[in-house]
Protein backbone atom coordinates (compact mmCIF):
# COMPACT_ATOMS: atom_id res chain seq x y z
CA UNK A 1 0.00 0.00 0.00
CA UNK A 2 0.95 3.34 -0.63
CA UNK A 3 -0.29 6.92 1.20
CA UNK A 4 -0.55 9.13 -1.40
CA UNK A 5 1.46 8.44 -4.82
CA UNK A 6 3.34 11.20 -5.45
CA UNK A 7 5.02 12.84 -8.74
CA UNK A 8 5.24 9.71 -11.44
CA UNK A 9 7.32 8.91 -13.80
CA UNK A 10 4.96 10.84 -16.69
CA UNK A 11 5.15 13.58 -14.42
CA UNK A 12 9.06 13.65 -14.93
CA UNK A 13 9.17 13.46 -18.04
CA UNK A 14 7.15 16.42 -19.10
CA UNK A 15 6.74 18.68 -16.09
CA UNK A 16 5.60 21.67 -17.46
CA UNK A 17 2.88 19.74 -19.26
CA UNK A 18 1.79 17.80 -16.72
CA UNK A 19 1.89 19.79 -13.70
CA UNK A 20 1.76 23.67 -15.49
CA UNK A 21 4.00 25.80 -15.97
CA UNK A 22 3.31 27.79 -12.76
CA UNK A 23 3.42 25.23 -10.74
CA UNK A 24 6.77 23.50 -12.26
CA UNK A 25 8.77 26.33 -13.01
CA UNK A 26 7.16 29.38 -11.04
CA UNK A 27 6.43 28.63 -7.66
CA UNK A 28 7.12 25.38 -6.64
CA UNK A 29 9.57 24.19 -8.50
CA UNK A 30 10.02 20.68 -8.04
CA UNK A 31 13.36 18.50 -8.38
CA UNK A 32 13.21 16.80 -11.83
CA UNK A 33 14.55 13.76 -10.91
CA UNK A 34 12.89 10.49 -12.25
CA UNK A 35 14.27 8.60 -9.83
CA UNK A 36 12.20 10.07 -6.93
CA UNK A 37 9.49 8.18 -8.14
CA UNK A 38 7.48 5.61 -6.22
CA UNK A 39 7.41 3.23 -8.44
CA UNK A 40 11.39 3.75 -9.16
CA UNK A 41 11.99 3.64 -5.82
CA UNK A 42 10.27 0.46 -4.79
CA UNK A 43 12.34 -1.39 -7.38
CA UNK A 44 15.52 0.17 -6.19
CA UNK A 45 14.14 -1.24 -2.28
CA UNK A 46 14.13 -4.66 -3.90
CA UNK A 47 10.30 -4.78 -4.15
CA UNK A 48 7.76 -5.40 -6.98
CA UNK A 49 5.99 -2.64 -8.16
CA UNK A 50 3.25 -5.39 -9.06
CA UNK A 51 2.52 -6.19 -5.20
CA UNK A 52 1.37 -2.36 -4.69
CA UNK A 53 -2.42 -3.32 -4.64
CA UNK A 54 -3.72 -0.21 -2.85
CA UNK A 55 -3.10 3.66 -2.81
CA UNK A 56 -4.65 5.25 -0.47
CA UNK A 57 -4.88 9.13 -1.58
CA UNK A 58 -4.62 12.21 1.48
CA UNK A 59 -5.83 14.40 -1.32
CA UNK A 60 -5.97 14.55 -5.20
CA UNK A 61 -3.31 17.86 -5.00
CA UNK A 62 -0.91 17.72 -8.36
CA UNK A 63 2.18 16.88 -6.56
CA UNK A 64 0.22 13.61 -4.78
CA UNK A 65 -0.99 12.11 -7.31
CA UNK A 66 0.79 12.07 -10.81
CA UNK A 67 2.34 8.45 -9.74
CA UNK A 68 -1.17 6.79 -10.08
CA UNK A 69 -0.85 6.23 -13.41
CA UNK A 70 2.85 4.15 -12.76
CA UNK A 71 -0.20 1.38 -10.59
CA UNK A 72 -2.72 1.73 -12.88
CA UNK A 73 -3.80 -2.13 -11.37
CA UNK A 74 -3.84 -0.67 -7.78
CA UNK A 75 -7.11 0.50 -6.36
CA UNK A 76 -7.07 3.95 -5.49
CA UNK A 77 -9.05 5.11 -1.73
CA UNK A 78 -9.60 8.78 -1.34
CA UNK A 79 -12.91 10.81 0.21
CA UNK A 80 -15.51 11.25 -1.68
CA UNK A 81 -15.67 14.86 -1.76
CA UNK A 82 -12.24 14.98 -2.45
CA UNK A 83 -12.87 12.68 -5.52
CA UNK A 84 -16.07 15.34 -6.90
CA UNK A 85 -14.22 18.05 -6.45
CA UNK A 86 -11.49 16.97 -7.84
CA UNK A 87 -13.41 15.83 -11.11
CA UNK A 88 -15.84 19.19 -11.20
CA UNK A 89 -12.85 21.56 -11.39
CA UNK A 90 -14.78 24.61 -10.10
CA UNK A 91 -12.68 28.06 -10.06
CA UNK A 92 -9.21 29.12 -10.68
CA UNK A 93 -7.97 27.77 -7.42
CA UNK A 94 -9.59 24.14 -8.43
CA UNK A 95 -8.22 24.32 -11.94
CA UNK A 96 -4.79 24.74 -10.95
CA UNK A 97 -4.57 22.24 -8.41
CA UNK A 98 -6.65 19.50 -9.51
CA UNK A 99 -4.94 17.73 -13.22
CA UNK A 100 -7.26 15.42 -15.31
CA UNK A 101 -4.19 14.14 -16.78
CA UNK A 102 -3.26 12.24 -13.27
CA UNK A 103 -6.38 10.15 -14.07
CA UNK A 104 -6.99 9.83 -17.43
CA UNK A 105 -5.80 5.94 -17.34
CA UNK A 106 -8.90 5.85 -15.11
CA UNK A 107 -8.09 4.44 -11.80
CA UNK A 108 -10.41 2.00 -9.85
CA UNK A 109 -11.75 4.70 -7.41
CA UNK A 110 -13.16 3.40 -4.18
CA UNK A 111 -14.33 6.35 -1.84
CA UNK A 112 -15.77 6.63 1.51
CA UNK A 113 -17.54 9.45 3.20
CA UNK A 114 -18.38 11.13 6.86
CA UNK A 115 -19.40 8.06 8.47
CA UNK A 116 -16.92 6.51 11.19
CA UNK A 117 -16.47 7.10 14.84
CA UNK A 118 -14.91 9.93 16.68
CA UNK A 119 -11.48 9.21 18.50
CA UNK A 120 -9.22 10.98 19.94
CA UNK A 121 -10.76 14.35 19.10
CA UNK A 122 -11.22 14.00 15.40
CA UNK A 123 -14.23 13.28 13.83
CA UNK A 124 -15.47 10.41 11.79
CA UNK A 125 -12.10 8.66 11.94
CA UNK A 126 -12.76 5.15 9.87
CA UNK A 127 -11.18 1.73 8.26
CA UNK A 128 -11.10 1.56 4.68
CA UNK A 129 -12.88 -1.31 2.96
CA UNK A 130 -10.55 -3.86 2.11
CA UNK A 131 -7.61 -2.86 3.90
CA UNK A 132 -6.69 -3.92 7.82
CA UNK A 133 -8.28 -2.52 10.82
CA UNK A 134 -5.22 -0.88 11.62
CA UNK A 135 -5.01 1.62 8.60
CA UNK A 136 -7.38 4.78 9.42
CA UNK A 137 -8.80 7.61 7.51
CA UNK A 138 -8.64 10.84 9.61
CA UNK A 139 -10.49 13.72 8.27
CA UNK A 140 -8.62 17.00 8.38
CA UNK A 141 -10.37 19.29 6.29
CA UNK A 142 -9.42 22.68 5.08
CA UNK A 143 -6.39 22.50 2.68
CA UNK A 144 -8.85 20.59 0.80
CA UNK A 145 -12.54 19.90 0.98
CA UNK A 146 -11.79 16.30 1.54
CA UNK A 147 -8.26 16.14 2.56
CA UNK A 148 -7.66 13.08 5.34
CA UNK A 149 -4.95 12.19 7.02
CA UNK A 150 -3.88 8.27 7.05
CA UNK A 151 -3.05 6.52 10.57
CA UNK A 152 -1.14 3.31 10.32
CA UNK A 153 0.14 0.76 13.25
CA UNK A 154 3.18 -0.69 12.88
CA UNK A 155 5.20 -3.07 14.99
CA UNK A 156 6.66 0.42 16.25
CA UNK A 157 3.60 1.77 17.15
CA UNK A 158 1.39 4.42 15.42
CA UNK A 159 2.08 7.05 12.99
CA UNK A 160 0.06 9.72 11.20
CA UNK A 161 0.55 11.20 7.86
CA UNK A 162 -1.54 14.52 8.25
CA UNK A 163 -1.08 15.29 4.58
CA UNK A 164 -0.80 18.48 3.73
CA UNK A 165 -2.56 20.02 7.04
CA UNK A 166 0.31 21.61 8.09
CA UNK A 167 2.87 22.54 6.11
CA UNK A 168 6.06 23.43 8.60
CA UNK A 169 6.24 20.86 12.19
CA UNK A 170 6.35 24.46 13.93
CA UNK A 171 2.09 25.11 13.29
CA UNK A 172 1.25 21.76 15.12
CA UNK A 173 4.31 21.76 18.22
CA UNK A 174 4.49 23.75 20.91
CA UNK A 175 2.18 27.01 21.36
CA UNK A 176 0.73 28.13 18.32
CA UNK A 177 3.68 29.09 15.81
CA UNK A 178 3.80 29.99 11.86
CA UNK A 179 5.91 28.57 9.28
CA UNK A 180 8.41 31.19 6.96
CA UNK A 181 6.91 33.67 5.34
CA UNK A 182 6.46 31.96 1.46
CA UNK A 183 5.78 28.96 3.00
CA UNK A 184 2.81 30.84 4.95
CA UNK A 185 1.77 32.53 1.92
CA UNK A 186 2.06 29.46 -0.39
CA UNK A 187 -0.56 27.57 2.69
CA UNK A 188 -2.82 30.56 2.66
CA UNK A 189 -3.40 31.24 -1.20
CA UNK A 190 -4.13 27.17 -1.67
CA UNK A 191 -6.24 26.76 1.76
CA UNK A 192 -10.41 26.30 0.49
CA UNK A 193 -11.24 26.06 4.09
CA UNK A 194 -9.21 28.52 6.64
CA UNK A 195 -11.25 27.71 9.41
CA UNK A 196 -11.01 24.62 8.97
CA UNK A 197 -7.44 23.97 8.55
CA UNK A 198 -7.02 26.26 11.45
CA UNK A 199 -9.70 24.09 13.96
CA UNK A 200 -7.47 21.05 12.39
CA UNK A 201 -4.22 21.87 13.33
CA UNK A 202 -5.49 22.87 17.09
CA UNK A 203 -6.73 19.03 17.56
CA UNK A 204 -3.29 17.95 15.85
CA UNK A 205 -1.44 20.23 18.48
CA UNK A 206 -3.63 18.93 21.05
CA UNK A 207 -3.06 15.25 20.33
CA UNK A 208 0.27 15.61 20.14
CA UNK A 209 0.57 16.48 23.45
CA UNK A 210 -1.77 13.79 24.70
CA UNK A 211 -0.51 11.25 22.36
CA UNK A 212 3.26 11.80 22.48
CA UNK A 213 4.40 8.11 21.39
CA UNK A 214 2.40 8.50 17.89
CA UNK A 215 4.47 9.80 15.29
CA UNK A 216 2.73 12.92 13.23
CA UNK A 217 4.19 14.29 10.37
CA UNK A 218 3.27 16.08 7.47
CA UNK A 219 3.95 15.59 3.56
CA UNK A 220 5.75 18.84 3.41
CA UNK A 221 8.65 18.38 6.32
CA UNK A 222 12.02 17.22 4.40
CA UNK A 223 13.24 16.46 8.02
CA UNK A 224 10.59 13.93 8.47
CA UNK A 225 11.06 12.66 4.74
CA UNK A 226 14.99 11.69 5.32
CA UNK A 227 13.92 10.18 9.10
CA UNK A 228 11.14 7.78 7.35
CA UNK A 229 13.64 7.02 4.25
CA UNK A 230 16.15 6.18 6.62
CA UNK A 231 14.28 3.42 8.43
CA UNK A 232 13.16 2.05 4.83
CA UNK A 233 14.82 -1.45 4.22
CA UNK A 234 18.00 -1.62 2.17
Amino acid sequence: MLVDSGLGTADYGAINSRLGWGFASGYAKPVVDPALAAITQISALGFDPRDVRHIVQTHLDLDHVGGLSDFPWATVRVHETERQVALARKGIKARGRYRPLMWAHDPKWQTYSEEGEPRFGFGAVRSLEGLPEEILAVPLFGHTHGHCGIAIETADGWMLDAGDSFFDPREVNGPRSVCGPRVRLFEAVITTDRPQRVANQDRLRQFIVERPEVDVFSARDPVAYRTHAARSPS
